[in-house]
């Protein structure tokens, strides 16, 4: 046996989404980072060896301008590039490179963590070191530091090292949660196992084996949807194991779920009720997907009344967006299937002081292991969630060591630090100015070769009639008149139109009717209706404007998308069909759907002049939209268009931190659910340079040609003594505007 010891400056045990980005986030911050998974691969219940599709504050498209930025909004535009299809595979080669490409990183695959060296009293814990042993290898190898995150899901380390936790649920006396149970029990969400089919091109037998269990004596066909076609997270109802013990259980609830696997595809194959004479088992996996155990206790407990009312925390670190969803104890058997759903207005921020233990001094956590209660952990437990929550704590880790204080410690006394730091990085914040005090574009006169000034939106492509109220989110800054919209009337009629706020700046729902008017439209088609909205907010923000039901009217969709401007209906009915079993039907971030219209603005215009676009937009310290798009967006000219920095005294440039539009309000996904089509954002500014004036003239000191992120940053070497900088944009990857975020200078 080989006995090896590795000392660095942050240890993260687990490798799933929220341990990689954790990794990457404390590497990127200049520190020695040891990354150990007992799995022979990356990403967790997102691998390949489980496939569960990575999901978070888009909550499939209900939830908008809320795909998550950072480590994992880098990796979703890797995937999206190189493996549009989904292949479970490539993503795995996405997670690896994304570690790879760190050299401050150490990587230890198959290496089971199983012992934990720590001590001191119940509340001031302190782990010294952890043990793990390689599989394969014969390598026991112990890791020291002075910082560990537990990102193992089930929360081991933490559990070894004496931190406290919980499991299961808590009762209503405690938090007073409207879900939570009179009495707290061991309940908690069951795990799954999935399955991939494939259609050949010849006639596939099926015999079950002696395992299969006859599904027809269960609930399952009559309660769940069966369909000869679908595989992988179609079935993420395959669960079990909520009434029992999920860890320890483990091995009880893969036997009962294959079981039903295997009797699911007897039942297709065999009943004569499916079209599936050519359809074939192509992979079924062996490693239950875990949805939940242990539930560290830190600082703070996020909880169900935080998420309804979208707490505002002081050491906010990152957003959710996902909905509560929490399924029926029994699982697959259940006889009432929903599973119980609820959305905040917009997404909720999730604090750092749930990051970390209460109790074990130097023990950082993230994932769905975090301080929450079970009911709270039903939104925040998605992995594009936890892997946000791994880059805040990662970066949380880094400062700890490079300030010497603990993770409580970091928030008594430089939470300000951690929050600026994350967003240098474009990491997954909402609603928090970048304002660096060393950051030098804040400093600078900004302007451009020109900028959006109007907002008119007038290429038909599609009509659509008004059978239902139709609403449009239009940026206002500093104020709005008139709005004209294109339509089609089939008999003269009156046409009622409304301006409501949207209330919080990172919702995007009608909340506050603020005024109205109505119109007498004769028939006609292509016209143009101008309506009165005068509406003057005290500060840049959204109006949603609704267009109420008229079965006489027609309106125009454009398929050109316009960065800041959404088009939604309202349903007038939820059902299952759509995945959206359990909702309540009176939320009306559901209830405004952009499922029809995503990417298709409504045609209209507006002939006052706007800020929106204004190049100071792209320094203004928001990276992403809140209350208004907070981008500079240059007019549609056909010619190369530029942003030009001067600042009025000579400053010295070490980097340039780019944010390129990237329309975080797309839903991407790394698996099969949907396929977007295309496979780099339009968006984003493909080709751009970065010059300075000097000796009168402009040069050149960087270029890229072929650019498919959200984020770029340059570093020079040697510092770059300047007193004007512009960055030229030469093309975008489809769209017909330039447009940047964000612009950081050190």
């Amino acid at each position: 046996m080989r006995f090896e010891s590795v000392k660095s400056d942050v240890t993260v045990i687990g490798g799933g989404l929220s341990g990689v980005c954790a990794a990457v986030a404390a590497a990127r911050n200049g520190k020695q980072v040891a990354l150990v998974q007992n799995r022979p691969m990356l990403g967790g219940n997102s691998s390949s060896e489980i496939r569960v599709w990575v999901v978070g504050a888009t909550g499939h498209g209900v939830n908008r301008y809320a795909r998550e930025t950072g480590i994992m909004g880098e990796m979703f535009l890797k995937n999206q590039y190189v493996n549009p299809d989904g292949n479970p595979y490539l993503w795995d080669m996405v997670v690896l490179e994304t570690v790879r490409n760190e050299k401050n990183i150490q990587l230890f695959l198959n290496t089971d963590v199983h012992e934990v060296e720590a001590d001191g009293l119940q509340d001031e814990r302190v782990i010294h070191s952890v043990t793990g042993w390689m599989m394969g290898s014969e390598r026991k190898i112990r890791f020291e530091s002075p910082v560990f995150l537990d990102c193992t899901g089930d929360g081991l380390v933490g559990f070894l090292a004496g931190a406290k936790y919980r499991i299961g649920r808590e009762a209503h006396s405690e938090f007073f949660e409207k879900w939570a149970p009179e009495e707290a029990d061991d309940i908690t969400l069951g795990s799954t196992l999935l399955f991939y089919t494939k259609e050949v091109d010849h006639p596939v037998n099926y015999i079950a084996p002696s395992f299969a269990k006859d599904i027809t004596q269960t609930p399952i066909p009559i309660k769940r949807v069966l369909r000869s076609g679908d595989s992988g997270c179609h079935y993420w109802w395959i669960e079990w194991g909520g009434e029992i013990d999920t860890l320890h259980d483990n091995e009880r609830i893969r036997d009962e779920l294959w079981s039903v696997i295997y009797g699911i595809w007897d039942y297709i194959k065999n009943s004569g009720k499916f079209d599936a004479e050519r359809m074939t088992l192509e992979w079924v996996g062996s490693i239950p997907g875990k949805r939940e155990y242990r539930r560290f206790i830190g600082d703070y407990v996020l909880n169900q009344n935080d998420l309804e009312v979208q707490t505002l925390f002081d050491d906010c670190v990152t957003f959710g967006g996902w909905s509560i969803d929490l399924h029926q104890k029994e699982g697959m058997y259940a006889v009432d299937h929903l599973s119980m759903h609820f959305h905040s207005d917009g997404t909720f921020q999730i604090p750092y002081r749930s990051l970390y233990s209460t109790n074990v001094r130097n023990l950082l956590f993230a994932g769905r292991n975090i301080s929450a209660t079970h009911i709270a952990f039903g939104a925040t437990r998605v992995m594009g969630t936890c892997a946000t929550i791994g880059e805040a704590a990662g970066t949380a880790a880094a400062l700890c060591v490079e300030y010497g204080v603990t993770p409580r410690g970091l928030y008594e006394s430089h939470i300000k630090e951690l929050q600026q730091a994350l967003l240098w990085q474009d990491a997954s914040i909402i609603g928090i100015r970048h304002e660096d005090e060393k950051e030098l574009a804040r400093q600078a006169k900004i302007s451009a070769s020109s900028y959006t000034a109007t907002i008119n939106i007038d290429s038909s492509d599609e009509k659509h009639p008004l059978v239902a109220d139709a609403g449009i989110l239009l940026p206002v800054d500093p104020d709005i008149a008139n709005i004209e919209i294109l339509m089609d009337v089939a008999e003269a009629t009156t046409v009622e139109v409304e301006l409501w706020r949207t209330g919080r700046p990172e919702n995007y729902i009608p909340v506050a009717l603020q005024v109205k008017d109505a119109v007498h439209v004769q028939a006609g088609k292509m016209q143009w209706v101008s309506f009165h909205l005068p509406w003057n907010p005290a500060q840049a923000e959204n109006a949603f404007i609704i267009v109420r039901e008229n079965s006489n009217v027609q309106l125009h969709l454009s398929h050109k998308p316009w960065s800041g401007v959404l088009s939604f209906v309202r349903e007038k009915a939820l059902n299952a069909a759509r995945g959206l079993e359990g909702l309540d039907p009176n939320q009306l971030v559901v209830q405004w759907s952009m499922r029809r219209t995503v990417r298709k603005p409504f045609c209209m215009r507006r002939h006052e002049l706007t800020e929106v676009y204004h190049p100071s937009k792209a320094v203004d310290g928001y990276m992403r939209p809140y209350g208004g798009p907070h981008m500079w967006s240059a007019e549609a000219s056909g010619q190369p268009e530029w942003l030009h920095l001067k600042w009025d005294d000579p400053v010295a440039v070490n980097e340039v931190h780019l944010t390129f539009n990237d329309d975080v309000n797309e839903d991407l996904i790394n698996l099969h659910h949907h396929r977007t089509p295309f496979e780099v954002i339009p968006e984003l500014v493909k080709s751009y340079k970065i010059e300075i004036h000097c000796n009168e003239e402009w040069v050149m000191v960087a270029e890229v040609d072929n650019n498919r992120q959200r984020k770029q940053v340059h570093h020079f070497e040697e510092s770059l003594t300047m007193q004007e900088m512009r960055i030229v944009c030469t093309e975008t990857n489809g769209h017909s505007q330039f447009e940047i975020a964000g612009i950081q200078i050190r």
